[in-house]
Protein backbone atom coordinates (compact mmCIF):
# COMPACT_ATOMS: atom_id res chain seq x y z
CA UNK A 1 0.00 0.00 0.00
CA UNK A 2 0.81 3.64 -0.94
CA UNK A 3 0.14 5.00 3.24
CA UNK A 4 1.27 1.97 5.52
CA UNK A 5 0.83 3.90 8.37
CA UNK A 6 -2.95 4.88 7.41
CA UNK A 7 -3.64 1.59 7.12
CA UNK A 8 -2.08 0.27 10.08
CA UNK A 9 -4.54 2.62 11.69
CA UNK A 10 -7.37 1.25 10.04
CA UNK A 11 -7.21 -2.20 11.07
CA UNK A 12 -5.75 -1.52 15.01
CA UNK A 13 -9.18 0.43 14.96
CA UNK A 14 -11.10 -2.34 12.56
CA UNK A 15 -10.43 -4.81 15.88
CA UNK A 16 -7.27 -6.40 14.67
CA UNK A 17 -4.57 -7.14 16.79
CA UNK A 18 -0.86 -6.04 15.92
CA UNK A 19 1.83 -8.62 16.37
CA UNK A 20 4.63 -6.72 14.64
CA UNK A 21 4.97 -3.87 12.74
CA UNK A 22 8.17 -1.35 11.85
CA UNK A 23 8.70 0.90 8.64
CA UNK A 24 8.51 -1.85 5.84
CA UNK A 25 5.53 -3.98 7.21
CA UNK A 26 2.59 -4.38 9.83
CA UNK A 27 1.76 -7.85 10.42
CA UNK A 28 -2.01 -8.49 12.44
CA UNK A 29 -2.90 -12.18 14.29
CA UNK A 30 -6.27 -13.13 14.83
CA UNK A 31 -7.05 -15.63 17.61
CA UNK A 32 -7.55 -17.89 14.62
CA UNK A 33 -3.72 -18.12 13.74
CA UNK A 34 -4.67 -16.22 10.49
CA UNK A 35 -3.11 -13.14 9.72
CA UNK A 36 -3.19 -9.95 7.78
CA UNK A 37 -0.08 -8.69 6.38
CA UNK A 38 0.49 -5.01 5.11
CA UNK A 39 3.66 -3.93 2.63
CA UNK A 40 4.28 -1.11 1.10
CA UNK A 41 3.90 -1.38 -2.87
CA UNK A 42 7.38 -2.34 -4.25
CA UNK A 43 8.23 -4.77 -1.50
CA UNK A 44 10.30 -7.85 -3.12
CA UNK A 45 7.30 -10.35 -0.81
CA UNK A 46 4.66 -9.07 -2.90
CA UNK A 47 3.68 -10.65 -6.35
CA UNK A 48 5.27 -9.44 -9.32
CA UNK A 49 4.20 -8.82 -11.81
CA UNK A 50 1.52 -6.39 -9.97
CA UNK A 51 -2.26 -8.36 -10.45
CA UNK A 52 -3.99 -4.90 -10.60
CA UNK A 53 -3.02 -1.22 -9.71
CA UNK A 54 -3.40 0.23 -6.69
CA UNK A 55 -3.96 -1.44 -3.03
CA UNK A 56 -5.49 -3.79 -2.02
CA UNK A 57 -4.69 -7.67 -1.53
CA UNK A 58 -2.25 -9.05 -3.89
CA UNK A 59 -1.77 -12.65 -2.97
CA UNK A 60 -4.47 -15.54 -1.30
CA UNK A 61 -2.48 -17.29 1.23
CA UNK A 62 -4.94 -20.40 1.77
CA UNK A 63 -3.94 -22.92 4.82
CA UNK A 64 -3.28 -26.70 3.85
CA UNK A 65 -3.35 -29.60 6.65
CA UNK A 66 -0.37 -31.75 5.86
CA UNK A 67 2.99 -31.65 3.70
CA UNK A 68 1.29 -34.57 1.81
CA UNK A 69 -1.57 -32.35 0.81
CA UNK A 70 0.67 -29.74 -0.06
CA UNK A 71 2.29 -32.01 -2.29
CA UNK A 72 -0.27 -33.45 -3.95
CA UNK A 73 -2.29 -29.75 -4.55
CA UNK A 74 1.25 -28.58 -5.85
CA UNK A 75 1.37 -31.69 -8.45
CA UNK A 76 -1.94 -30.81 -9.52
CA UNK A 77 -1.32 -27.28 -10.29
CA UNK A 78 1.54 -27.95 -11.96
CA UNK A 79 -0.24 -29.67 -14.54
CA UNK A 80 -2.22 -26.15 -15.92
CA UNK A 81 -0.28 -23.64 -14.15
CA UNK A 82 3.56 -22.76 -13.70
CA UNK A 83 4.42 -23.11 -9.80
CA UNK A 84 7.43 -21.74 -7.51
CA UNK A 85 8.33 -23.63 -4.28
CA UNK A 86 10.21 -21.29 -1.44
CA UNK A 87 12.59 -22.92 0.94
CA UNK A 88 9.79 -23.03 3.79
CA UNK A 89 7.75 -25.20 1.72
CA UNK A 90 4.93 -22.25 0.37
CA UNK A 91 4.07 -23.30 -3.13
CA UNK A 92 2.90 -20.32 -5.34
CA UNK A 93 1.13 -20.08 -8.89
CA UNK A 94 -1.14 -17.57 -10.44
CA UNK A 95 -4.51 -18.41 -11.36
CA UNK A 96 -5.97 -18.49 -14.92
CA UNK A 97 -7.94 -15.18 -13.89
CA UNK A 98 -4.81 -13.56 -12.99
CA UNK A 99 -5.24 -14.33 -9.43
CA UNK A 100 -1.79 -14.82 -7.01
CA UNK A 101 -2.40 -17.80 -4.44
CA UNK A 102 0.41 -19.39 -2.01
CA UNK A 103 -0.13 -22.64 0.09
CA UNK A 104 1.43 -23.63 2.72
CA UNK A 105 0.90 -26.39 5.85
CA UNK A 106 -1.18 -24.57 8.50
CA UNK A 107 -3.27 -25.30 12.23
CA UNK A 108 -5.84 -23.29 12.47
CA UNK A 109 -6.04 -22.56 16.32
CA UNK A 110 -9.20 -23.19 18.35
CA UNK A 111 -11.45 -20.24 18.63
CA UNK A 112 -12.79 -19.27 21.89
CA UNK A 113 -16.42 -17.03 21.04
CA UNK A 114 -19.83 -17.12 22.84
CA UNK A 115 -22.76 -15.76 21.95
CA UNK A 116 -25.75 -15.23 24.50
CA UNK A 117 -28.82 -16.89 23.53
CA UNK A 118 -32.22 -15.14 22.20
CA UNK A 119 -35.30 -14.73 23.35
CA UNK A 120 -38.26 -14.72 21.61
CA UNK A 121 -42.04 -14.00 22.65
CA UNK A 122 -42.89 -17.99 22.71
CA UNK A 123 -39.00 -19.34 24.05
CA UNK A 124 -36.98 -17.76 26.41
CA UNK A 125 -33.42 -19.59 26.78
CA UNK A 126 -31.86 -16.65 28.19
CA UNK A 127 -34.05 -17.02 31.27
CA UNK A 128 -32.54 -15.31 34.93
CA UNK A 129 -29.50 -14.03 32.43
CA UNK A 130 -28.16 -10.82 31.01
CA UNK A 131 -27.25 -10.92 27.77
CA UNK A 132 -23.42 -10.41 27.27
CA UNK A 133 -21.23 -7.20 27.39
CA UNK A 134 -19.41 -6.54 24.91
CA UNK A 135 -16.35 -3.95 25.69
CA UNK A 136 -14.78 -4.09 21.84
CA UNK A 137 -14.90 -5.93 18.77
CA UNK A 138 -12.81 -8.65 18.18
CA UNK A 139 -12.75 -10.26 14.80
CA UNK A 140 -11.85 -13.74 15.47
CA UNK A 141 -11.47 -15.53 11.85
CA UNK A 142 -11.47 -14.78 8.19
CA UNK A 143 -13.93 -16.20 6.99
CA UNK A 144 -14.01 -15.44 3.45
CA UNK A 145 -12.09 -13.24 0.62
CA UNK A 146 -14.21 -11.67 -2.65
CA UNK A 147 -12.56 -10.80 -6.03
CA UNK A 148 -13.75 -9.72 -9.53
CA UNK A 149 -13.03 -12.73 -11.97
CA UNK A 150 -12.99 -12.32 -15.71
CA UNK A 151 -14.17 -15.92 -16.20
CA UNK A 152 -16.19 -16.28 -12.63
CA UNK A 153 -16.71 -20.17 -13.48
CA UNK A 154 -13.62 -20.91 -14.95
CA UNK A 155 -12.28 -19.15 -11.27
CA UNK A 156 -14.43 -21.36 -9.32
CA UNK A 157 -13.72 -24.77 -11.61
CA UNK A 158 -9.79 -24.25 -11.12
CA UNK A 159 -10.37 -24.35 -7.51
CA UNK A 160 -12.50 -27.10 -6.95
CA UNK A 161 -9.94 -28.76 -9.51
CA UNK A 162 -6.64 -28.27 -7.97
CA UNK A 163 -7.30 -27.42 -4.35
CA UNK A 164 -10.67 -29.30 -3.90
CA UNK A 165 -13.30 -26.63 -3.07
CA UNK A 166 -16.87 -27.17 -2.88
CA UNK A 167 -19.80 -25.40 -4.73
CA UNK A 168 -21.73 -24.00 -2.29
CA UNK A 169 -24.37 -21.40 -3.97
CA UNK A 170 -24.76 -19.53 -6.96
CA UNK A 171 -26.05 -16.05 -7.63
CA UNK A 172 -26.58 -16.23 -11.34
CA UNK A 173 -25.29 -14.06 -13.50
CA UNK A 174 -23.89 -12.26 -10.33
CA UNK A 175 -20.74 -15.26 -8.90
CA UNK A 176 -20.25 -18.14 -7.50
CA UNK A 177 -19.53 -18.90 -3.48
CA UNK A 178 -17.36 -21.96 -2.85
CA UNK A 179 -15.98 -23.54 0.75
CA UNK A 180 -12.65 -25.18 1.20
CA UNK A 181 -12.24 -28.40 1.90
CA UNK A 182 -12.42 -28.78 6.01
CA UNK A 183 -13.66 -25.21 6.69
CA UNK A 184 -18.00 -25.17 7.21
CA UNK A 185 -18.22 -21.18 6.35
CA UNK A 186 -21.13 -21.43 3.59
CA UNK A 187 -17.96 -19.86 1.80
CA UNK A 188 -14.59 -19.29 1.91
CA UNK A 189 -14.47 -17.38 -1.22
CA UNK A 190 -17.04 -15.40 -3.74
CA UNK A 191 -16.13 -14.58 -7.38
CA UNK A 192 -18.04 -11.90 -9.12
CA UNK A 193 -18.38 -11.60 -12.27
CA UNK A 194 -16.32 -8.98 -14.23
CA UNK A 195 -19.59 -8.51 -16.76
CA UNK A 196 -21.22 -6.29 -14.42
CA UNK A 197 -21.72 -2.69 -15.00
CA UNK A 198 -20.11 -2.18 -11.46
CA UNK A 199 -17.42 -4.38 -12.07
CA UNK A 200 -13.38 -3.94 -13.45
CA UNK A 201 -12.84 -5.87 -16.79
CA UNK A 202 -9.84 -7.35 -14.75
CA UNK A 203 -9.16 -9.51 -11.51
CA UNK A 204 -9.44 -7.00 -8.51
CA UNK A 205 -10.11 -7.49 -5.31
CA UNK A 206 -13.35 -6.56 -4.00
CA UNK A 207 -13.44 -7.23 0.00
CA UNK A 208 -12.10 -9.48 2.93
CA UNK A 209 -15.12 -10.99 5.41
CA UNK A 210 -13.91 -11.51 9.42
CA UNK A 211 -16.18 -13.63 11.58
CA UNK A 212 -18.10 -12.12 14.52
CA UNK A 213 -19.60 -13.86 17.48
CA UNK A 214 -23.05 -12.07 16.90
CA UNK A 215 -25.37 -8.61 15.79
CA UNK A 216 -23.91 -7.07 18.90
CA UNK A 217 -20.04 -7.21 18.03
CA UNK A 218 -21.00 -6.41 14.49
CA UNK A 219 -22.89 -3.59 15.21
CA UNK A 220 -20.66 -2.38 17.64
CA UNK A 221 -17.60 -2.79 15.34
CA UNK A 222 -20.16 -0.53 13.02
CA UNK A 223 -20.01 2.21 15.75
CA UNK A 224 -16.55 1.69 16.55
CA UNK A 225 -15.53 2.61 13.35
CA UNK A 226 -17.89 5.19 12.54
CA UNK A 227 -16.54 7.18 15.43
CA UNK A 228 -13.14 7.20 14.33
CA UNK A 229 -14.06 8.41 11.15
CA UNK A 230 -13.92 5.17 9.14
CA UNK A 231 -16.07 5.31 5.82
CA UNK A 232 -19.34 3.23 5.72
CA UNK A 233 -19.44 1.58 2.19
CA UNK A 234 -23.18 0.61 2.08
CA UNK A 235 -24.51 3.18 4.03
CA UNK A 236 -26.22 4.74 0.98
CA UNK A 237 -26.24 1.37 -0.93
CA UNK A 238 -28.28 -1.70 1.33
CA UNK A 239 -28.23 0.32 4.36
CA UNK A 240 -25.25 -0.16 7.03
CA UNK A 241 -25.66 -3.24 8.74
CA UNK A 242 -28.02 -6.03 7.09
CA UNK A 243 -28.07 -9.19 6.58
CA UNK A 244 -28.07 -11.79 3.06
CA UNK A 245 -30.28 -14.12 1.95
CA UNK A 246 -28.32 -16.32 0.27
CA UNK A 247 -25.73 -16.96 3.20
CA UNK A 248 -28.05 -15.65 5.90
CA UNK A 249 -25.11 -13.18 7.07
CA UNK A 250 -25.36 -10.11 9.12
CA UNK A 251 -22.71 -7.83 7.82
CA UNK A 252 -21.46 -3.97 7.45
CA UNK A 253 -18.72 -3.11 5.39
CA UNK A 254 -15.71 -0.40 6.29
CA UNK A 255 -14.09 0.93 3.22
CA UNK A 256 -10.29 0.16 3.49
CA UNK A 257 -7.78 3.22 2.81
CA UNK A 258 -6.67 3.82 -0.68
CA UNK A 259 -10.38 2.66 -2.30
CA UNK A 260 -8.15 -1.10 -1.42
CA UNK A 261 -11.24 -2.45 -1.30
CA UNK A 262 -13.55 -3.71 1.85
CA UNK A 263 -13.29 -5.17 5.20
CA UNK A 264 -16.39 -6.60 6.30
CA UNK A 265 -17.82 -7.51 9.67
CA UNK A 266 -19.81 -11.06 9.23
CA UNK A 267 -22.01 -12.81 11.88
CA UNK A 268 -24.66 -16.16 11.60
CA UNK A 269 -23.43 -17.18 8.27
CA UNK A 270 -24.69 -20.77 7.57
CA UNK A 271 -22.44 -23.34 7.94
CA UNK A 272 -22.66 -26.21 5.79
CA UNK A 273 -21.01 -29.56 5.12
CA UNK A 274 -20.69 -31.87 2.42
CA UNK A 275 -24.19 -32.87 1.89
CA UNK A 276 -25.38 -29.66 1.07
CA UNK A 277 -27.22 -29.50 -1.46
CA UNK A 278 -25.83 -26.16 -4.14
CA UNK A 279 -28.61 -23.46 -5.15
CA UNK A 280 -29.07 -20.99 -7.82
CA UNK A 281 -30.29 -17.63 -7.16
CA UNK A 282 -31.42 -15.01 -8.98
CA UNK A 283 -29.33 -12.08 -7.79
CA UNK A 284 -32.17 -9.56 -6.32
CA UNK A 285 -34.23 -11.98 -4.20
CA UNK A 286 -30.94 -13.85 -3.23
CA UNK A 287 -29.04 -10.48 -1.93
CA UNK A 288 -30.85 -8.96 0.62
CA UNK A 289 -33.08 -10.38 3.64
CA UNK A 290 -33.41 -7.46 5.24
CA UNK A 291 -32.13 -3.84 5.09
CA UNK A 292 -32.14 0.14 5.30
CA UNK A 293 -32.92 2.30 2.35
CA UNK A 294 -31.20 -0.36 0.03
CA UNK A 295 -31.34 0.44 -3.53
CA UNK A 296 -35.00 -0.28 -5.32
CA UNK A 297 -33.78 -3.07 -7.36
CA UNK A 298 -33.32 -4.79 -4.11
CA UNK A 299 -36.65 -3.21 -2.47
CA UNK A 300 -39.27 -4.33 -4.97
CA UNK A 301 -42.69 -5.18 -4.14
CA UNK A 302 -42.76 -7.68 -6.59
CA UNK A 303 -38.97 -9.43 -6.91
CA UNK A 304 -40.03 -13.26 -7.21
CA UNK A 305 -39.05 -15.93 -5.13
CA UNK A 306 -36.79 -17.73 -7.60
CA UNK A 307 -34.17 -20.01 -5.95
CA UNK A 308 -33.73 -23.95 -7.11
CA UNK A 309 -31.47 -26.58 -6.13
CA UNK A 310 -28.54 -26.93 -8.79
CA UNK A 311 -26.12 -29.90 -7.97
CA UNK A 312 -26.19 -30.75 -11.68
CA UNK A 313 -24.76 -26.98 -11.95
CA UNK A 314 -26.83 -26.45 -15.12
CA UNK A 315 -27.36 -22.35 -13.92
CA UNK A 316 -23.87 -22.41 -14.79
CA UNK A 317 -23.97 -23.01 -18.51
CA UNK A 318 -24.82 -19.56 -19.76
CA UNK A 319 -22.35 -17.83 -18.24
CA UNK A 320 -19.15 -20.40 -19.11
CA UNK A 321 -16.85 -18.58 -21.88
CA UNK A 322 -14.48 -19.76 -24.41
CA UNK A 323 -12.03 -16.79 -23.62
CA UNK A 324 -12.18 -14.49 -20.83
CA UNK A 325 -13.14 -10.64 -21.26
CA UNK A 326 -16.57 -8.04 -20.20
CA UNK A 327 -19.26 -9.31 -22.38
CA UNK A 328 -22.67 -7.31 -22.18
CA UNK A 329 -25.04 -8.46 -19.94
CA UNK A 330 -28.92 -8.19 -20.31
CA UNK A 331 -32.52 -7.67 -18.15
CA UNK A 332 -32.03 -6.50 -14.43
CA UNK A 333 -27.95 -7.29 -14.15
CA UNK A 334 -27.02 -5.05 -17.12
CA UNK A 335 -28.93 -2.32 -14.29
CA UNK A 336 -26.82 -2.48 -11.65
CA UNK A 337 -25.16 0.63 -10.63
CA UNK A 338 -22.04 1.52 -8.21
CA UNK A 339 -24.78 2.15 -5.59
CA UNK A 340 -25.74 -1.47 -5.83
CA UNK A 341 -22.15 -2.73 -5.59
CA UNK A 342 -22.46 -4.12 -1.52
CA UNK A 343 -25.60 -5.18 -1.55
CA UNK A 344 -25.01 -8.08 -4.28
Amino acid sequence: MADLAEHTRFWADFGLTLEHGDERESVFRLPSGSTVILLRHGDERLPSPDPFAGDGVKETIWGVDTAASLDRIAASLATEVAITQAADGTVRCVCPDGQPIALRVWNKRPVVSEASPVNTPAQWPRFNQHRIWRARAIPKTINHVVFFSPDYVGSFEFYERHLGFRYVDHSKGTGIFARADGTYEHHSIFWVNCDLPIAPDHFKFMHIAFGMDDIDEVMLGANIMDNKGWKNTTMNTSGGISRHRISSAIYYYCEIPGHAGEAEYHADTDYVDDSWVPRAWDFKFGSLLWSHNAPAIFRAPNIPWDMTFDADRQSFEPYRKSTPGKQQLSGALAELTPDDEHAL
